[in-house]
């Protein structure tokens, strides 16, 4: 059968399959899949592992000759066979196929992969294992599922959460699920009432570095231009994140944007000064992210530097065309 990481938790509390296969490249994923499989199996008995790495120059009669032997220290046991490339070869292909058929009550075999490609899913050892057992494939989580699965991830672990902490969460981690599991494990040991605010995250992010982002939020919002330009300087040097200092001062001209749309204007040619203000702090802004990921050239943390200034009412370098790397 096939399943993916939600569904193998309800498979497992039916029943333990003979074989399990896990592949994809998504490590924290993958190995919460095969930690779920192995707790099963110690459930249910098999108390002995034997864990087998496994290459195209791996020793399959080894990997055959432990299947078939008699464990001499207990009745159930598992064994599991890591194929980082997912390709084991005719010969490791043809090995898998006659363990997987070979199977007895007292042995669960698990199959760690990559992510395998068309080919490597059309394998005969592919389908015998989906036919004796379980094919569970692991999906990277899309950028537009990132702030959902933190939600989840949140609920999991008993704590609740702002929509806009989450989507700086979501902006930070980039999708590195390892790192985004590692800072809520952090906040929900930081936080109390086990609720995670925009303010909680920036302080969780920042908390290592000499120049809180708090600061030059601050700065920007009373046109200090040269601290703000330090302050960014410190951020850099002391490791923060691109995207949280970006984060940072685009809150911080929103902030800006809000509190002057309140004030109001004195006149049609003000208003229309602002505007054209506006709009060119939103280009920059996208500039430096798109600089960050390498959709155009150029350094994002520059980009952010001629932002600051520029918010600051300090008008900087004109935009430049953008340029596409090769």
């Amino acid at each position: 059968m096939k399943l993916n990481p939600d569904s193998l938790g309800r498979q497992l509390a039916e029943r333990l399959l003979p074989v399990y296969l896990i592949c994809g490249d998504e490590p924290l994923l993958a190995g919460e899949a095969a930690d779920a499989v192995r707790a099963a199996a110690r459930a249910a008995g098999f108390t002995e592992r034997e864990v087998h790495f496994m290459d195209r120059g791996g020793d399959w009669d080894a990997v055959r000759s432990s299947v078939s032997t008699l464990s001499l220290f207990a009745a159930r046991r598992s064994i599991e066979v890591r194929l980082p490339s997912g390709k084991p070869g005719v010969t490791g292909g043809r090995a898998l196929v006659g363990i997987i058929e070979s199977l007895q009550e007292d042995t669960l075999l698990l199959i760690l992969t990559g992510r395998l490609d068309r080919d490597a899913q059309a394998a005969e050892w592919v389908r015998a294992a989906e036919t004796r057992g379980a094919w569970v494939s692991v999906w990277p989580i899309t950028a537009e599922r990132l702030a959902p699965w933190l939600a989840s991830r949140c609920r999991q672990l008993g704590l609740t959460a702002d929509a806009d902490a989450l989507a700086l969460l979501a902006e930070r981690t980039q999708g590195n699920l390892l790192a985004a599991k590692q800072e809520l494990d952090k906040l929900r040991l930081l936080l109390a009432d086990r609720h995670i605010t925009l303010q909680a995250v920036l302080a969780s992010a920042a908390d290592s570095a000499r120049f809180d982002v708090a600061e030059l939020r601050e700065a920007l919002a009373s046109g200090a231009a040269a601290r703000a330009v330090r302050i960014l300087g410190g951020l850099r040097a002391e490791g923060v994140e691109l995207p949280l200092a970006l984060w940072a001062v685009v809150r911080a001209l929103r902030e800006l944007s809000e509190s002057s749309d309140a004030a109001g204007g004195s006149g049609r040619g003000v208003r229309g000064a602002r505007t054209r203000s506006v709009r060119r702090l939103t280009e920059r802004a996208l500039r430096a992210d798109a600089m960050a990921k390498g959709r155009i050239a150029g350094d994002a943390w520059d980009e952010l530097m001629l932002l600051a200034v520029d918010a600051c009412g300090r008008p900087a370098l004109p935009l430049a065309a953008a340029v596409i790397p090769n």
